[in-house]
C-alpha cells in the first residue's frame, strides 16, 4: 500500500506542488510575509528553543534549519544534517507562535505515524463505535457452556489487532508495530492446523455442533442493520486515503488512453504502485461519478469501496451456504459486517476489500480450474501479494482424478491464468514498458523503508527477513503438493495461511491488509462446525403419552 508521506522541505517541495499543504521555502528575514504574523527568523527562533530539536541537532554537528510556509495558517521549520537528511521538523501556528507539532526520526517522513485523529476512517476509531463492534462480533459465537472452546480464542486473537491499532492511533509506533506479529503467527499456525497439512488426504472429520448465543434469523437482521450503518457512515463520515485516490487517478488515465504508470500528481506521487486490475476496477465508478482532478471528496472512490464491501459480504454468504448451508452463510456475512477492521478498510475507502473479493471468488469457484485461474490472476494483479496463492489454486482438486484429468485441469488453470494476465495488462503495456511497470511497482515496494513492520522499524534484520520471506515462499509451494484437507474449508485455511505468511515478511504492513485473509479465516474456523437448527427439547412424559395416543 502506498501511504502518504510528509513532503520534505527540499527543492522539490515548491510552489509547483498541487498539494496546498506542501511546504514553501521562505528566505531568512525579520519581516513577516504578506498576510502573516510571524517572520521566518521568528519561526526559526521558536523552533531553535525546543529541547527536542536541540537534542537532535546535537547528534548531527553542522546541521542547519530552514523556514517554510505550511498552508495558509502555519509555519514549518525543518532541520537538516550536513548530508541533506531531514532530522527534525516543527509545525508552528502563525497567529500566536504556538508549537503545534515537533517530530524526529521516521515520523518526519511518515505523517501517518504521527497519530493524527481520524487519518484513517475518521470516527470509526472512536471507542463508542469500535468497542460495540468488537462485542457484536464476538458475542453471537460465545458458548457459555464451553468457555474454553478454541473458537473463543480464535475470535479474540482476530480482535487483538485492536490493541496495536490503539497504540498506532496515539503515535506509539514502537509498541504498535511489534504487537501485530503475535496474532499473525497464531493465525498462521491455526490455519495450518485447520487445513490438516501433512495428514493423509481423506474424508473430512465429522463437524462438531456450534450452539450460537443468537439465533441465525437474528444474525440475518443484524447483517441488514450493520450494512446500512456501514454505508451511512461511509457516505457521511469517511475519508479517502491515498490508496482510493490512486485508483481514481489510474481509472481516468485508462479511460483517456494515457500511460497508467509514472508522473502521478505530487500529492500522490507513488499512487501507481499497484497492479493494473486495481485501476481497471475503478473505471466504472470514475466514468459514472467523474473526478475533479483534485484530492477532494472523491465520490468514485466512495462508491467503489462500498461495492467492494458488498461483494465480499455476498461471496461469504455464498461460500457458507455451499459449505454448510444458509446458516453458515449468514454467520459469515455477519462476521464480516461486524468485524471492526473490515469497517476500518471501508471507512478509509481503500482497495483492500477488492483483494478479498477476488480471493473469495477464487475459492467459491474452486471446482472449475479455468475460473480458479482467472480469479487468482485478478487477485494477484490487484495487489501482488496474492500471487503467492497461484500454486495452491493451481493444484487444488487434483486428488481422485486420473492422470489425464489432472493434466487437463492443470492446463486449463494455467491457460486461464495467463490469458487473464494478458488481457488485464493491455492498458498498462500499451503505453508503458515492463521495466517501467516493475520500477514503479515491485521495485518501489521492495526498496522503501517502513516503520510499520519490525524489519523497517528496527533495521539490521535483513537476514532474518529474508529467511521469513523464503519460508513464506516455501510454504506457498509446499501447500500445493503436501497432503491436506481437500474440501473448501481446507482450501480456505491453506490460502489464509499463505497470505498471513506473506504478510509476516513484507517491509510495509498495515491494518488494511487484515481483510485479505479475514474472510478465509472465518470460513475455515466456522466451517468446522455443523449448522443444524437447535435440537428440540426432550418431550415430557405427558407429551410422550399424548404422542402415543395420537399414533
Amino acid at each position: 500500500m502506498v501511504l502518504k508521506r510528509t513532503a520534505s522541505a527540499t527543492a522539490k517541495s515548491s510552489t509547483t506542488a498541487t498539494n496546498p499543504e506542501a511546504p514553501v521555502p521562505v528566505e531568512a528575514s525579520d519581516t513577516p510575509p504578506i498576510g502573516r504574523h510571524l517572520s521566518s527568523n521568528k519561526a526559526l527562533e521558536i523552533a531553535d528553543a525546543l529541547p527536542k530539536m536541540r537534542a537532535v541537532r546535537a547528534r548531527y554537528p553542522g546541521s542547519y534549519g530552514g523556514a517554510y510556509l505550511k498552508g495558509p495558517t502555519r509555519w514549518q521549520v525543518s532541520y537538516f544534517s550536513r548530508k541533506g537528511k531531514e532530522i527534525g521538523q516543527v509545525i508552528i501556528a502563525d497567529h500566536n507562535g504556538k508549537v503545534l507539532e515537533q517530530w524526529t526520526g521516521f515520523q518526519i517522513a511518515w505523517s501517518m505515524a504521527r497519530g493524527y485523529p481520524g487519518a484513517f476512517g475518521r470516527h470509526v476509531n472512536a471507542l463508542y463505535i469500535w468497542i460495540p463492534l468488537c462485542i457484536l462480533f464476538f458475542l453471537p459465537f460465545l458458548d457459555w457452556r464451553r468457555p474454553l472452546r478454541l473458537l473463543h480464542l480464535d475470535l479474540l486473537v482476530l480482535l487483538s489487532f485492536s490493541v496495536s491499532l490503539a497504540y498506532f492511533n496515539h503515535a506509539h509506533i514502537y509498541a504498535s508495530t511489534p504487537l501485530v506479529y503475535p496474532p499473525l503467527v497464531y493465525l498462521l499456525l491455526r490455519m495450518l492446523a485447520v487445513a490438516r497439512v501433512g495428514r493423509r488426504r481423506g474424508q473430512a472429520p465429522e463437524p462438531r455442533s456450534l450452539r450460537l448465543l443468537v439465533p441465525v434469523p437474528w444474525l440475518a437482521v443484524g447483517v441488514v442493520f450493520l450494512l446500512g450503518f456501514r454505508i451511512a457512515l461511509n457516505v457521511t463520515d469517511s475519508n479517502v486515503i491515498d490508496v482510493g485516490y490512486a485508483g481514481v487517478i489510474g481509472a481516468q488515465r485508462i479511460a483517456h488512453g494515457e500511460p497508467l504508470y509514472g508522473n502521478y500528481p505530487s500529492d500522490n506521487e507513488h499512487g501507481d504502485t499497484y497492479g493494473p486490475v486495481n485501476y481497471e476496477a475503478y473505471v466504472p465508478f470514475q466514468q459514472v461519478l467523474g473526478w475533479s482532478g483534485r484530492w477532494d471528496d472523491l465520490p468514485a472512490a466512495h462508491a467503489a469501496a462500498i461495492v467492494f464491501d458488498l461483494l465480499a459480504v455476498a461471496l461469504l454468504f455464498l461460500l457458507g451456504r455451499r459449505v454448510r448451508g444458509p446458516g453458515l452463510g449468514i454467520a459469515l456475512a455477519y462476521a464480516w459486517v461486524a468485524y471492526p477492521f473490515t469497517l476500518f478498510a471501508l471507512e478509509s475507502n481503500s482497495n483492500d476489500s477488492l483483494v478479498a473479493v477476488f480471493v473469495l471468488a477464487a475459492v467459491l469457484v474452486a471446482s472449475s480450474p479455468p475460473a480458479r485461474g482467472m480469479f487468482g490472476a485478478l487477485a494477484g494483479l490487484t495487489k501482488f501479494a496474492p500471487l503467492a496463492l497461484a500454486p495452491l489454486l493451481w493444484t487444488h482438486g487434483l486428488e481422485g482424478l486420473s492422470r489425464r484429468a489432472r493434466i487437463r485441469a492443470l492446463t486449463l488453470f494455467a491457460l486461464a491464468f495467463l490469458a487473464t494476465v494478458a488481457v488485464v495488462s493491455v492498458p498498462a503495456l500499451t503505453h508503458d514498458s515492463l521495466h517501467t511497470i516493475y520500477k514503479r511497482t515491485l521495485a518501489y515496494q521492495s526498496n522503501r523503508e517502513s516503520p510499520f513492520s519490525i524489519w523497517g522499524l528496527y533495521g539490521n534484520l535483513g537476514y532474518l527477513q529474508a529467511a521469513v520471506q523464503g519460508a513464506a515462499l516455501a510454504l506457498a509451494l509446499s501447500l500445493a503438493v503436501l497432503p491436506r484437507r481437500a474440501d473448501l474449508i481446507g482450501l480456505a485455511a491453506a490460502a489464509a495461511a499463505v497470505l498471513v505468511a506473506v504478510q509476516l515478511g513484507i517491509e510495509h504492513w498495515f491494518y488494511l491488509y487484515i481483510p485479505w485473509f479475514f474472510g478465509l479465516a472465518m470460513l475455515a474456523l466456522l466451517g468446522q462446525f455443523s449448522w443444524r437448527e437447535r435440537e428440540p427439547a426432550e418431550p415430557s412424559g405427558s407429551a410422550r403419552s399424548s404422542q402415543l395416543a395420537a399414533a
